[in-house]
Formats: C-alpha cells, structure tokens, sequence
C-alpha cells in the first residue's frame, strides 16, 4: 500500500474511555437462530438471562461507564423473550435502545411493539456466510446480491418511521471486493440507510504462530471458539478497505478513528461521515466537525454521542450551511452542493443526508503474543468472575472467561526457519491480496 494515505494527524481521536463512552454491550442470551462462520459467540439453546439479572448488569454498567446507547446483543436479541420489556427498561434509564440483530425473527408487528417499548435503532447483520437459517432463497448470494434482503428491512424500518438503520457486514479476503459496492447501495439509499459497518475478519487458524495457555495449562487451539480449520487470510487492516473503497469513491475521507492499545497508528474503529442524496455524495465531514459534535453533545447531556436519530441525520444541507465555517471537509461539501444547484435550482427540494461508513478492525496480534485491542472499547460487556468480582470486558473475546475462566495468553511458538519466514506467518503480504 506503500505510505498511509490519510496521517493521523488528518483525524479525529474519538474522545471514548472506558468510564466515558457511547456505546456499552449487553447480551441477554447466547442463543441465535443462525450459526454464522466468523462468529465470536458460541451458539448455546435456552441460555437467556433473567430480566432481573439484566437489570443488575445494567446497575452495574451505570455505575461503571457513561454511555448514549446500549447495543442488545447476543446471540440473537429477537429470540430473547423478555426483549420488549428489556427495551423499555433501558428507554427507562435515559439510555438509547440499540438492537443487533440478524433479522430473521423480526415482524411488522413486533417492529411497531418495539417502537412503543422506545427502541432507537437496529443494525442488522448480514453477510453471504451466514450459513443456513435464511430462506432458501438468500442462500449462495454474494454480498451484492444481498443487496436486495437488505433492502427489505431498510422499508421495513422506513415505514415504521423514526428508527435509525444500520448494517453490518463481515469482510473476509474473498468478500473484500464486494465492499464498493455496498457503499455505493447505501448511498442509493442514503434516505432510509443510516450507517454501513464492515468488520474485519479474526480467527485463529493453523498457521496461527502462537501455543494458547490459562495460567500454565496450555490449550489446545482447535478447542477455541473461534477458530477455522482452513488456512485463512486474518489481518485486513482499515486502510485496506479505505483503499477499496477508492476505487470507486475516489474522495472518500475518513475524520475519526480509536487506537489500538498497542499500535497508536492501528485504525480499530474508521469513520467517515459523508453527506449527500441518491445523486450524489457531496462530501465529507473533517475532524474539526467530528470534534464539534461530540464535544457540544457531551456539554449538553454530559455523555458522547453513539447515533444520531434519521430526524438528525437529515439535516445535510442545514450542516453544510452553519458549520462550514468550521470544518474544511465540510466547507467543501457545501461548494459541491451549490454548483449541484446551479445546474439545476429545482435539485434544492432533494433533501441532502448525512451518512457514516465505519470500519471495525478487530483484536490483532502482536509478535510477543499480545491481542492490539480497541482502545476505550466501545462494546465492552459484563462479567462476574469465579470469585463473584464484576468487571467490564471485551465482548469480542467474552467467550474465553465464559470458557476457561479467564482470558487466553499468547506465547510465539518456536518455529524452524528464518525470522523472515516467521514474520511471513503472522503478517500477511496485501500485494498478494491485490493481484
């Protein structure tokens, strides 16, 4: 890739901690009604929690870390059948309802019940591997031809009115090449589609250079939750899907970004804020505008902002005309936007959105066996240990003290070979990727 095309310096460091956030990760059951390949959690039948234990947890959340928003996740939240009480509950707390979902079980009609409970939005997860538990109909389709079930559930949400949408998606090396294409449907789209998330693909794999061990216990790695028996492509970084992205959007501009707790210069959270309409994107917001938007939300209700409402992010031209004078990227929007005027006055009634893109790059390993982390974690969950001490912990890898009691450490092997056929193993070559 040669060197970084967007520096550090041209982004905002999201100001999120630990104690301060905008986002915080509940899970009220590990079951789901998919067993999707890349999954973190182990599908477990009737594990759904108490609502009473889920109140505690949220105690406990609340005691620990602000937050704007609680992501519902899982397993599956929609199979949990206590989930229109439990939006209430935290719609209760001044707390935003955020439901992860991959869509299966939700309905017209329990959409509008959990509209009344005060859910604030829904990301929806889908992906070509996802495996059986979709109609037949969804199955073999490649990410763009999934276009189509996303789609349903956009109008779905759309004619419910006032429920913010998003999507996820994870990206693996043979689905990469999908990725343009996504975001050129989402700004298609830009009216009811607020934000596209693209994780990156983590597991461990045979080639893997690590032995795995609790305290001196070593562990066998096919053991591991989440693991693939293929020797698979695990460490696409951030600025390789910017780069993709490129390719067809050629001025698309991150502004914000996490660091990794070990790498300050690892991208583990990527987010480019874009505005346009169905016709075009004018632009991109700069860090000054993501500056300003977190600072002024935390002054006026003393949290950072995790989603904005579709009655916010409608108000593009209204951003590009008040707050140009503060951010470059911005500035820019609103020139493209009035020479898109003066072609054509009447384009002045098209309502111009705002849209994220955000880009999720997981846990990454370090030669000494370290996991990079996002620093201030943002989906960070509960945890009671086997001594009955409450922690907050990477939901990514929850699994691990839900398995073995603790969290896994890493020791290199020791490989016959150069150093150089070693750092081969751990670092992949992305030239190969791209040819």
């Amino acid at each position: 890739m040669g060197k970084p095309y967007f520096p550090i310096e041209s982004l905002y460091r999201m100001p999120w901690t630990i104690p301060d956030n905008g986002i915080t990760w509940l899970e009220p059951t590990s079951q789901c009604n998919l067993n999707c390949y890349g999954c973190y959690r182990k599908n477990i039948k009737d594990s759904h929690k108490s609502i009473e234990q889920i109140k505690h947890e949220l105690d406990f959340f609340q005691s620990q870390r602000k937050s704007d928003c609680i992501s519902i996740a899982g397993g599956d939240p929609l199979v949990y059948p206590n989930i229109i009480e439990l939006v209430k509950e935290i719609k209760s707390r001044g707390l935003k309802p955020i439901i992860n979902t991959n869509g299966i079980a939700l309905t017209k009609q329990l959409l509008h019940e959990l509209k009344k409970a005060g859910v604030f939005g829904f990301t929806f997860h889908i992906d070509s591997k996802q495996g059986r538990g979709r109609e037949e109909k969804w199955r073999n389709k490649n990410e763009v031809e999934l276009n189509e079930l996303r789609l349903y559930y956009a109008e779905m949400l759309a004619a419910e009115g006032g429920i913010a949408c998003s999507f996820n998606s994870t990206i693996y090396s043979d689905t990469l090449q999908y990725v343009p294409e996504l975001v050129d449907w989402a700004q298609k789209h830009i009216d009811i589609v607020d934000t596209m998330v693209f994780i990156l693909f983590r597991y461990i794999t045979p080639n893997t250079p690590f032995d795995f061990y609790i305290g001196n216990s070593k562990i066998v790695w096919t053991d591991i939750h989440y693991h693939s028996e293929y020797e698979e492509i695990v460490d696409l970084k951030s600025p390789m899907i910017v780069e993709k992205i490129r390719e067809k959007f050629p001025d698309f501009t991150p502004s914000a970004f996490l660091n990794g707790t070990h790498k300050a210069d690892d991208y583990k959270w990527l987010l480019s804020e874009r505005i346009g309409n169905r016709d075009k994107i004018f632009g991109y917001t700069g860090k000054k505008f993501m500056e300003l938007v977190m600072i002024s939300y935390h002054f006026m209700f003393d949290k950072y902002l995790s989603y904005a409402s579709p009655k916010t992010l409608r108000m593009g031209r209204s951003t590009m005309f008040l707050l140009s004078v503060f951010d470059k990227g911005v500035r820019k929007a609103l020139k493209n936007y009035l020479k898109y005027l003066v072609v054509n006055p009447l384009r002045f009634f098209k309502r111009a959105h705002l849209q994220s893109i955000l880009i999720i790059q997981p846990p990454d390993l370090m030669p000494n066996g370290d996991q990079s982390m996002c620093d201030g974690c943002p989906d960070i969950t509960y945890w009671k240990d086997k001594d009955g001490k409450e922690k907050l912990v990477w939901s990514c890898r929850l699994e691990e003290p839900m398995k073995y009691g603790d969290f896994l450490r890493m020791v290199p092997k020791r490989e016959k070979g150069t150093e150089k056929e070693k750092e081969n193993v751990l670092h992949y070559n992305y030239n190969n990727l791209a040819d």
